[in-house]
């Protein structure tokens, strides 16, 4: 089990990334019939949530859809050399550039972590305690290493009986409550088993609030790469350490 820094929240195109990095596809021969079935996928499960940024999903799922239909048909588009036109070709360049752009980013990124690791004169004292030195391995990851979580949890959601007549309704601010109450308790909960049996309208707006307690640092989460779950606890707060008081003399 590791310990994931969640990357900001971004769009489709990390998405289709995603996919990429995780079944180890090669990026110039993207299987679009299958990618286009699991993106729609999760843009239903994302719509659910209702996440600011569904409709650059929706409109990417359109294109995918476009160029799997372009594929499925027998002729293709011929260019100008009389070499068939493949459809993905635009999807490639745009991720291949998303790609180089993200990277540089990452880059900056670093210099700017190992500058923030050297210290002006008369802070060289620090040190690395055995507690930070035991902690599970720091790794990057994104909203989708989750969404898996999310969907699993879905599927264990009671059938909704017509006669109820009052729609539940959560807040933010109370799912972030209810998980800080519960990780007091129970440290490294597991997300499938705070919410098992819970409802649709619960189990979402749980999930945001663990995307906002992680985007404000309030939790850790972590992830074993081996079941769709993941656990949370809550983030360990560093108290200062009051000055020392030198009298006069």
């Amino acid at each position: 089990m590791y310990r994931i820094r969640l990357q900001q929240f971004e769009g489709p195109l990390d998405l289709l990334l995603f996919f990429i990095r995780r079944d180890e596809l090669d990026i110039y021969d993207i299987p679009i019939a299958d990618i286009a079935d699991e993106f729609l996928d999760n843009v239903r499960l994302l719509k659910e949530v209702d996440l600011d940024t569904s409709g650059d999903f929706i409109y990417m799922a359109a294109v995918l859809m476009n160029i799997k239909a372009r594929m499925l048909l027998p002729g293709r588009d011929i260019d100008d050399e009389g070499e068939p036109i493949d459809p993905r070709h635009e999807l490639v360049e745009r991720l291949l550039e998303y790609v180089r752009f993200k990277e540089a980013t990452a880059t900056l990124e670093e210099k700017w972590g190992d500058r923030s690791h050297l210290f002006t004169r008369g802070q060289a004292s620090g040190f690395i305690s055995d507690e930070d030195e035991n902690r599970e391995e720091l790794v990057d990851a994104s909203v989708f290493d989750l969404v898996s979580a999310l969907r699993r949890v879905l599927t264990t959601v009671p059938d909704e009986y017509i006669h109820e007549i009052e729609a539940e309704s959560y807040s933010l601010e109370e799912q972030i409550d209810f998980l800080q109450a519960i990780l007091r308790i129970k440290p490294k909960s597991s997300f499938i088993g705070l919410l098992q049996g819970r409802s649709k309208a619960f189990i979402i707006t749980t999930f945001l609030a663990v995307l906002e307690m992680a985007r404000t640092n309030q939790i850790e989460i972590f992830l074993s790469g081996e079941t769709d779950d993941f656990h949370l606890s809550l983030a360990e707060v560093l108290t200062p350490q009051p000055e020392e008081k030198t009298g006069n003399r």
